[in-house]
C-alpha cells in the first residue's frame, strides 16, 4: 500500500534526512523558526497539554554559557550551529488546560493537582512534540541534531526556572560538509510489530 504523503516528502521527512553534526553558515531566521511552531504545533498531546517550552540560543553570550554545559563531543558544534534550541516542559502545564482544553477544564484539578503526575505527564507528552518539532525543522528544509549529551541541571539553573524540565537541545541549520554520518541499520519490521 503506498503512503499519501509524495515520494520526495517522504525523503525530506525521513529517508534522507539525518542527525547534523556540522552546519552551514547560513543562519535561521525566527519566521522559518515560527512557521515550524505553525506546523508542529498540532501535535497530539494528552489533554492537548501542550507542556513543550523552546529556549532559542542565539547570542554568542547565551552560547557561552550553553557550551561548557555540553558533553565534551557536542560542544564545538553547538558553538558552531545557526541556531540553537532548548526542548524543555513546563511541569505547570495545567493552568493552561482551561484555555487548552475548554470542554472539560476541571481536567487541571481533576488530574494534574500532584506535582510528580504533572512531571511524569509533561516528559512524556513534551517528548512527543520534540518528535514532532524535529519533523518541522525537516520540513523546512533545515537539519536537526538532537542530543541529550548535556549537564541538565546545569542547563535547568542556567537557562530555565523549577518548574521547567530540559528534554534535550537542538542544534538547527543547513547542513554543513560531512554533516552526518552514513546511515545506520534499523530493525526490521518482523522484530518490531506483532499481531495478536
Amino acid at each position: 500500500m503506498s503512503l499519501a504523503l509524495d515520494a520526495a516528502a517522504q525523503d525530506l521527512l525521513f529517508r534522507q534526512a539525518h542527525t547534523a553534526n556540522t552546519f552551514s553558515g547560513e543562519p535561521v531566521t525566527d519566521e522559518q523558526i515560527q512557521a515550524v511552531y505553525d506546523l508542529v504545533k498540532y501535535a497530539p498531546t494528552a489533554f492537548n497539554q501542550s507542556p513543550l517550552r523552546i529556549v532559542l540560543i542565539r547570542s554568542e553570550e547565551a552560547r557561552e554559557r550553553l557550551a561548557p554545559l555540553m558533553a565534551e563531543g557536542n560542544r564545538e558544534k553547538t558553538r558552531n550551529a545557526p541556531l540553537v534550541a532548548i526542548l524543555a516542559t513546563d511541569n505547570e502545564f495545567h493552568e493552561e488546560l482551561p484555555e487548552l482544553f475548554p470542554h472539560f477544564p476541571q481536567a487541571k484539578d481533576v488530574f494534574f493537582t500532584e506535582r510528580p503526575v504533572r512531571e511524569r505527564s509533561a516528559a512524556l507528552n513534551g517528548s512527543l512534540q520534540a518528535g514532532y518539532f524535529i519533523l518541522g525543522i525537516r520540513a523546512a528544509g533545515l537539519a536537526a541534531g538532537p542530543m541529550t549529551g548535556f549537564d541538565f541541571a546545569g542547563v535547568q539553573k542556567e537557562f530555565l526556572d523549577g518548574d521547567h524540565t530540559p528534554l534535550m537541545i537542538v542544534n538547527i541549520g543547513k547542513p554543513g560538509e560531512g554533516a552526518s554520518y552514513p546511515r545506520s541499520p534499523r530493525l526490521p519490521y518482523e522484530q518490531v510489530v506483532t499481531t495478536v
